[in-house]
């Protein structure tokens, strides 16, 4: 796991907790806001994702 994946990860279940807090204690504002955190965390994740495949994928590539 890269830091863009543990980066990701951290801020999706941040958002997950924020948005999940907004709807209990009725906060549309929070609930957006965590959904949004949330969002931006699951993209970070994916972006890491794709650099650790381009450097695996860099590793075994043989001109």
């Amino acid at each position: 796991m890269n830091k863009e994946q543990v980066k990701g990860v951290s801020k999706e279940i941040v958002g997950k907790i924020q948005k999940n807090a907004g709807k209990l204690v009725g906060n549309k504002s929070q609930e957006i806001k965590g959904i949004e955190k949330e969002t931006s965390g699951i993209i970070e994740k994916k972006i890491g994702d794709v650099e650790q495949a381009v450097e695996k994928a860099a590793k075994h590539y043989k001109p």
